[in-house]
């Protein structure tokens, strides 16, 4: 299996808590509560004292959050942290995601600048830091677009810590939802690697092929169905090689590996795809520092440098 950046975690969910109408008093009153605030999919980072940014979330004492559009339990810490003061934090330390309104970010932060999206981030998490950012990024973000009752449309009220939303006129229950999606490194007989590039890119951005998996349809399909969709080439030798959680904004990546089944000529399907190009890892290595690459924390990265042998 693949050391993947974001299938690691250092957090109990502790689920059970969840069932508590008394939590986040009870949490709110535990001084080792640490809250990880999120802005329109945005963080804050710790700085060292030379004011470099390091690549460590900033976790805050309850009393410097003090207002959020809603607030999600994630769980206890497994290991010792400190947190944006310094402080050490014990094993079994509260985590609290916290979805800041623009008012609220402001105050807490008020250099825009400082808000930072690692979707493409060059750095990697600890396992603590990569459990909170990809369960909070996720967790708010499908609150922020499931505010409603799919049934009948009535706004819903969020229950059990943040882990479901209720409509009281339909005495429904809604649990969040994780969009499943398929990434392939495809090679060839020459050991050549499939790489696209997507329209909307910045000019010279690769990465391998990937899609979301259809209603009704097995990984291995979704698997088969998208290379050739997005770039004609009919695929074999199917291998699993890991997953993680995308939290862009809820998606579960599943990474294969997969043979060209022929020599068939690359079609982009000019919708997702505009450019389609194998690579040799000579050509690959001669052009790393004019060439793109998906950053340190998508499986995307790992499967290229998995093929490759060695990190870029």
């Amino acid at each position: 299996m693949l050391e993947l950046p974001l299938a690691k975690s250092a957090l109990d969910r502790d689920y059970l808590a969840r069932e508590s109408s008394e939590l986040f008093d009870e949490l709110w009153s535990d001084p080792n509560t640490r809250v990880f605030p999120i802005f329109n999919q945005r963080v804050l980072l710790r700085e060292d004292t030379s004011g470099r940014l390091q690549p460590k979330l900033a976790l805050f004492s309850v009393d410097q959050v003090p207002s959020a559009q809603f607030r999600v339990y994630l769980g206890k810490t497994t290991t010792e942290t400190t947190d944006l003061a310094g402080s050490i934090l014990p094993v079994g330390s509260p985590i609290v995601a916290a979805a800041l309104g623009e008012n609220s970010a402001t105050a807490l932060e008020p250099d825009e600048s400082k808000w930072h999206n690692l979707r493409r981030s060059p750095g990697a998490l600890d396992d603590l830091d990569a459990g909170v950012y990809a369960q909070g990024l996720a967790i708010t973000n499908w609150h922020l677009s499931h505010q409603h009752c799919p049934r009948c449309g009535t706004p819903t009220v969020i229950e059990k810590g943040g882990w479901s939303r209720r409509c009281f006129k339909d005495d429904r229950q809604v649990f969040p939802r994780t969009d499943p999606a398929i990434i392939v490194a495809v090679t060839d007989e020459f050991d050549r690697i499939l790489l696209g590039s997507q329209g909307a890119w910045e000019h010279n951005r690769w990465s391998v092929l990937a899609g979301f998996v259809e209603a009704g349809e097995s990984l291995d399909q979704a698997v088969r169905r998208e290379i050739l969709e997005e770039a004609g080439v009919p695929v074999t030798d199917v291998h699993y090689r890991g997953s993680q959680p995308w939290p862009f904004p809820y998606s579960l990546m599943f990474g294969f590996t997969a043979k060209a089944a022929s020599a068939s000529a690359l079609v982009p399907d000019g919708i997702e795809i505009e450019k389609l190009k194998w690579f040799t890892r000579e050509e690959l290595m001669a052009g790393r520092d004019s060439i793109f690459l998906p950053g340190r924390l998508s499986i995307a990265r790992a499967l290229i440098e998995d093929w490759l042998g060695e990190s870029l």
